[in-house]
């Protein structure tokens, strides 16, 4: 089991489900997003996946003309988890309180959007654009 929660505390989350993957998106929403040079998260089933407080504290924005949103806490900013498909969400790993002992970058998605700043590093598998390419 995993949990995790927003910087100010007002958001929190469980997973019922032993996570491994990272996948860091390079894209330019995603670091819009973040700020950053990307966002790295794991996927798990929904069913996994439940929120433990603060439901009514998450907001969503969504990239117009897009099938892209991003979740947020209304009071800190933090990026929080988001539907990812009819089946799963993506959890930002960066939020975890517990549960990332065994985490490891698996891929790195995007990447012919990344920033030129940006170097890639580790052995995740690095991908021009979304997962299955």
């Amino acid at each position: 089991m995993a949990t995790g929660e927003c910087n100010c505390g007002a958001v929190a989350f469980k997973i019922e489900a032993q996570l491994s993957d990272v996948f860091i998106c390079h894209c330019s929403i995603c670091r819009r997003s973040t700020g950053s040079g990307g966002i790295a998260v794991s996927i798990v089933d929904n069913d996994s996946f439940s929120w433990i407080r603060g439901k009514g504290n998450i907001k969503y924005w969504s990239k117009p003309g897009h099938d892209w949103h991003t979740s947020f806490c209304s009071n800190c900013g933090s990026p929080l988890p988001g539907k990812n498909n009819e089946s799963n969400m993506y959890v930002p790993v960066g939020t975890l309180t517990s549960g990332d002992e065994k985490l490891k970058i698996a891929h790195h998605i995007w990447i012919n959007s990344k920033a030129d700043w940006e170097e890639i590093c580790g052995s995740g598998k690095q991908h021009s654009e979304g997962f299955g390419d």
